[in-house]
């Protein structure tokens, strides 16, 4: 048994070393590759001089200022965005025992387009307005659909269709303000936002969303453990102890927290917290104890690749939210397919 538990611990090691070697390699091509492209020496030479402490040079002024001021605001925003979508993804399917499940099940997606919408037709320019009514109606739609959860017996199938309503009114709503809004300049910013990207991230826009996404992930990580004893169902999370609604509130809050606050800064980005969850459950197996800190990691190297992919396509920039979809509808199909109608195992 001890034999056992120290080759599990080791694969467990090696495969998460691996992917922390992976984020690195992929900062450092999403670092060099784009339309401006820096040279792997330029960028050494960078670094050494940065920590040297040296002047930096009149010729390597502008590759700094691109991996300085666009590349690296962009680069991070895209980990924190990825990681956040990913582990609010495996909690929400460890509550729901339900692979199949992402973080919008509880309308916070169709509540963050709705809020951007809202504030695109109010205050157009204003990035910052948008960022922060995505963030409250996202809240906001998450809290309809608990209180409707809890009236109805709060329990997981209830919570589900609560979500399933909400989301319904929110894309009705926002398909209102669509039709509604000037077709020439409000209308194309709505449908540009709703496809997500990274396009003009700033160090300002880091700084906003970096504390609250850190602070929800940290703790969500803090308290993987407790996922286990929810993810058996109710009645053997009561019998270990647990109060299973006040646990799955706290889940609920943390993980609608650091969801909200990604989508308010880039747009609802689909299938992320569907695809990756489950490959780190493929990868790692059910226990969240690895799941939920591995999913933070593969969760940011997915987005930073796909960031990296749209940036150096031929013909400008695509929406990132394209790209996911057409990688993330395939792979629920061999989900789907691989199940063949069995039980899903969590």
């Amino acid at each position: 048994m001890t034999a056992i538990r120290g080759s599990r611990f080791r694969r467990e090691f090696l495969v998460f070393t691996g992917s922390i070697i992976l984020l690195g390699a992929a900062v450092i091509t999403a670092l060099v590759v784009g339309r401006y492209r820096v040279e792997a020496g330029t960028l050494l030479d960078l670094v050494r001089m940065a920590f040297s402490g040296e002047a930096i040079p009149e010729y390597l002024e502008t590759p700094l200022l691109v991996i300085r001021s666009v590349r690296m605001p962009r680069i991070i925003m895209a980990v924190i965005v990825g990681a956040s979508l990913s582990v609010s993804g495996a909690v929400f399917q460890g509550i729901f025992r339900n692979p199949l499940v992402s973080p919008s099940i509880l309308g916070v997606s169709a509540g963050a387009s709705f809020g951007a919408a809202l504030a695109i037709i109010l205050w157009r320019t204003n990035t910052v307005s948008v960022e922060v009514s995505a963030f409250i109606w996202a809240l906001a739609a998450v809290t309809v659909a608990y209180r409707i959860g809890r009236r109805g017996g709060s329990s997981v199938t209830t919570l589900v269709l609560a979500g399933v309503i909400v989301s319904a009114l929110f894309t009705a709503a926002l398909s209102f303000i669509k039709y509604t809004a000037d077709p020439y300049e409000e209308l194309p910013a709505i449908v540009f936002w709703i496809m997500g990207g990274f396009t003009g991230i700033l160090w300002n826009d880091v700084f906003r969303v970096l504390p609250p996404a850190v602070a929800g992930i940290t703790l969500l990580i803090l308290f993987r453990w407790r996922l286990n004893a929810l993810s058996l169902g109710d009645e053997e999370a009561t019998a270990m102890g647990l109060n299973v609604h006040r646990e799955r509130v706290i889940y609920i809050i943390l993980a609608t927290l650091i969801v909200a606050t990604a989508i308010s800064a880039c747009g609802a980005i689909g299938w992320v917290g569907l695809v990756v969850p489950h490959m780190a459950r493929l990868i790692m197996g059910p226990d969240h104890n690895q799941v939920i800190p591995f999913s933070a990691v593969l969760g940011g190297v997915f987005m930073l690749v796909m960031d990296t992919i749209v940036r150096v396509l031929p013909g400008g920039e695509m929406p990132i939210g394209i790209i996911t979809s057409f990688l993330g509808a395939p792979f629920l199909t061999y989900l789907l397919l691989r199940k063949q109608g069995g039980d899903w195992q969590m």
